[in-house]
């Protein structure tokens, strides 16, 4: 069966954006190896506002090999966006109702892993759904202060079994969770 895996980057304080939704604090280093994961993945799941801001985006022409080619590969996997509004798009398949059972049978279907993309609503759903097979957090080394929490209004404990750790050249760490059983 397939996983879903949030893949997703938060401050040391657990915000995923600043106050005004700002992510330029984000580091992609090279270490991260970035491709192994896209590698790992046939569908991405959006919400519709990241859908939108960044389900077609096209890098600048001046851009690097290595972030023309990172676009080519998200671009390449399946899409579903959630929205409460349906809406046609010829790359991209919308999720208007029934999400827990629409993931469910996704994930039933043959193929790679899942990476749950965001934005930060559709990811407070799909924790309190209880739909997130794998935690795969990297925390950035800045405190903003405010911000968008990442574990926002949780209703119960969200239990955790860390598989991996990962430390990077930038001081970015990344923690892999697996849900407990």
């Amino acid at each position: 069966m397939k996983k879903v895996i949030l893949d997703l980057a938060t401050t040391l304080d657990g915000f995923i954006e600043g106050p005004n939704g700002e992510i330029d604090w984000c580091i992609m280093d090279d270490d991260m190896n970035f491709d192994d994961f896209l590698s790992g993945i046939d569908t991405i799941f959006y919400g519709r506002v990241s859908y939108d801001q960044w389900g077609h985006f096209q890098p600048d022409a001046a851009a690097g090999d290595a972030e023309q080619r990172l676009w080519a590969a998200v671009h390449s996997k399946k899409k579903y966006v959630f929205s409460s509004h349906d809406r046609q798009d010829d790359q991209a398949t919308f999720i208007t109702e029934d999400m827990v059972a629409r993931v469910r049978e996704i994930k039933q279907q043959e193929g790679k892993d899942i990476w749950l993309y965001g934005g930060a609503s559709l990811i407070k759903t799909f924790i309190h759904a209880g739909l997130i097979d794998v935690y795969r957090i990297s925390v950035h080394p800045i405190a903003l202060g405010s911000g968008k929490p990442l574990f926002e209004d949780l209703k119960e404990r969200l239990e955790l079994k860390l598989v991996e750790t990962r430390a990077f050249r930038s001081g970015v760490v990344q923690l892999i969770y697996e849900r407990k059983a």
